[in-house]
This record gives C-alpha cells, structure tokens and sequence, in this order.
C-alpha cells in the first residue's frame, strides 16, 4: 500500500513537472516567434517574466537571454520610429534601456556561478558588457529627459542604475569610476530627483558622488540643507548654512535660513556678524542691512540700529519696517534717559524731546505704511504725544488703545 502511494505521488510530480516543462517550451517557442515577426512582444516579454517569477526558471538561460532579446526588440522598434519621425513615445525608449541592463545585470549573477570545478568563467560578460556600453548613455540622457517632465521617480531611476555600473561586475572591463565629470553630475541630479520625492535616504546614497560635482555644488548643499533639517540634525544643518553662505554669500538661501534659525533662538549678535560678512561683499545689500537692523533693536544698539535704518531707507523708502525700527529706537532712546535721570537739565529735557520728536516722525510714518497695525503704532504714538503735549493726537491714540481692549 505504502509503496502504491509513493509511486502515485511520484507519477502525480512527474506530470506536474512534465506540464511545467511543456508549458515553458510552449512560451519560449512563442517567444521566439513572435520575435521573429516583430509581434505581440510585450505580451511575450509578460510572460517570460512570468516564467522567471518560479524558482525552477531562475537558473533557465534561455528564458533570460530571450526575455532580452525580446525587450531589445521593442527597443530597436521604437528607436526606428524615433528616427522616421513617427509618433512613438519617447519616454519608452528610456524605460525600455533601463529594463535591458536590469537583465543583463541579472543575468550575468547566473552566469558568473561557479562551474562544477569552482572555476568562475562568465561566458557572456564580455559581450553583453560591449553592448550595454553603447547603450549606458540614453541611462543619463533618460534621466535628464525625467526631471526636464517632473518625473522624478522615473529620473532617478535613471541616473541611479547610471551610477550603479562602476559597482557592477558585469562591467569591471570599463573604467566608469574615471569618468568623473559625467558621474557626479548624475549623483547630483539623483540628488535632486530624491530630494524632489522627499526620499531624503536615497539623497544620502549619491552624497558623496555629488559634493564632487562643482556645477552644481552650490544646489547640493541646499538639499543637504533639507535634508539634515527634515532628520533634525541640526549639527550639520547649520554647519551646511554657514559653509553655503560663506561661498556663496550672493545666494541668499543660506543667510536668510541661518537668520530664521538663530532669531528663533533670539541669537541677535551672531545674525549681526554674519550680516556684516555678507556687507563686506556687498555693502548696499537690503538683505544683509534689514536683519542686521532689526538684531541690533533687540539687542539694544539703538543708534547703530538707527544708522543702518536710515541706510536702509536711502536705498529704499518703502520698506514699512524698518521705519518702525528706527522709530522703536529713538522712543526706547527717550524712554531710556527718562529712567536714568532724575532731576533733568534743560539740556537733557531737549535731549529726551527730540528723541520723541524723530521717533514720532518715524512711526507716524509707519502708521500711514500699515494702517492696519493699529496695536503696534497705536502704544508708542500714546506715549510719544503724551511726552510732546500733543492733546488731540494723544487722545485719538487714547480711544483706539480702549477699543482694542
């Protein structure tokens, strides 16, 4: 009985094995039929895939060097049509180089296996390696034509299988690792396409390739910028900045981040030394004076805030704040003298009176600037009419403080 059953079982695997076997050659047979004619080749390339996805068919030679021909097929098509101007989509032709390095790659793990006597002898690799050269440039020209159409999951794609050549086998007889230029432009642009993704892990892959890259140095170091703020390492995020912002001081990416970083840590001297670096390059600069303005109110250098407000103004009068800051100074200038002395001079009552007087210049000029801002006007102007015996204007500024309460 028992030895009945066994050879049931074993006829019952036989025949499975036997259909398997019958269905493989009827797909390879397809395969190459339709390779010949030219037809139905994505059909034949599903189905060959779908041979490989079983474990008996990894190791089946046939099926993989099929499997390229008949994608390289689809691509020699496509490429026709490129060249006869005929409606054929371009990005095809780009996917289609990927998926012939994606199996030659493959295959060359197979054929790299050790013979029966442990000797590896690749029989292929030479010429698959000599034909994916010709190839391995439409790999970079994909990944531009990606991130040129927004598709940037397809472009790194590109670019990555692009670099991943120097580390593969199949290519140990090309020096890709020397063709440095054309490299590292590809890890940038990697890079970029993974930092457009947010896949901050994949923009740490070509890091290193990248920082090589001296084109695009400058943008590198801003995704790195993203990248170590999205990771909260906030070490090399601000080392980042400052080294951006010390070679590239006319990219005001860089300063502008360092400024909202250290404000937010009221860190006032630090944004105003590196607003006085970037003045050395650029001494008229709007974007250096303003913070440095503002970081020396909150610091209390009223009058070197007064001076760079004033600056400021002779470049360009419309900028509402910075009238505010110079008026901020000069009220905190007579509020300060008013709580130093005690009994006052005549002199130092005219003192305390003009610094209300031009700090009321200042913000009433605000207050037509930003009508709206009614809380931040409102309470120095009570203040300065107050001290100036402005009865009318005091009182105005008298209700509007009630109403806002």
């Amino acid at each position: 009985m028992y030895i009945r059953m066994r050879n049931l079982l074993l006829t019952i695997v036989l025949c499975v094995l036997s259909l398997s076997i019958s269905a493989q050659k009827k797909e390879l047979a397809n395969a190459k039929a339709n390779l010949k004619s030219g037809k139905n080749l994505e059909q034949s390339e599903n189905e060959l895939r779908k041979l490989l996805l079983k474990s008996d068919n990894r190791n089946n030679e046939k099926i993989w060097l099929t499997l390229f021909d008949i994608i390289k097929k689809q691509y020699d098509q496509g490429n026709e049509k490129l060249y006869l101007k005929q409606n054929y989509d371009t990005a095809k032709i780009f996917l289609l180089t990927g998926k012939l390095f994606e199996v030659l790659e493959q295959y060359d793990s197979l054929d790299a296996l050790p013979n029966k006597k442990g000797e590896v002898k690749p029989r292929y690799r030479k010429k698959h390696a000599d034909l994916l050269n010709d190839y391995r440039p439409n790999l970079y020209n994909g990944g531009r034509f990606f991130v040129n159409k927004g598709q940037y999951k397809e472009g790194y794609k590109m670019f990555d299988m692009f670099i991943d050549c120097i580390h593969e086998p199949l290519f140990t007889s090309y020096d890709y690792e020397n063709q440095a230029e054309l490299l590292h432009e590809a890890a940038y642009w990697a890079s970029y396409c993974a930092f457009k993704q947010k896949n901050f892990e994949a923009i740490r892959h070509h890091m290193t390739l990248a920082l090589r890259d001296s084109v695009h140095y400058c943008s590198m170091l801003q995704i790195l910028t993203e990248t170590y703020k999205s990771e909260n390492d906030t070490t090399r995020y601000i080392e980042t900045l400052y080294e951006g912002f010390t070679k590239y001081p006319d990219e005001l990416f860089f300063f502008r981040s360092l400024v909202d970083h250290l404000a937010q840590n009221a860190d006032w001297k630090e944004i105003v030394k590196i607003a006085n670096k970037g003045l050395q390059h650029d001494s008229t600069s709007i974007e250096f004076l303003f913070p440095k303005c503002s970081a020396l109110l909150n610091i209390g250098n009223l009058k070197e805030c007064i001076a760079t407000g004033n600056k400021i103004i002779s470049l360009n009068d419309t900028l509402a704040d910075v009238y505010y800051h110079v008026g901020l100074a000069y009220f905190t200038l007579a509020t300060n003298l008013e709580e130093q002395i005690g009994r006052r001079t005549l002199k130092q009552k005219k003192e305390i009176k003009e610094y209300f007087d031009k700090a009321r210049l200042y913000m009433e000029k605000y207050r037509t600037m930003e009508p709206d801002k009614v809380l931040q006007w409102s309470s120095p102007l009570y203040t300065i009419y107050l001290n100036l015996n402005m009865g009318k204007e005091f009182e105005e500024m008298d209700r509007l403080l009630k109403s806002k309460k």
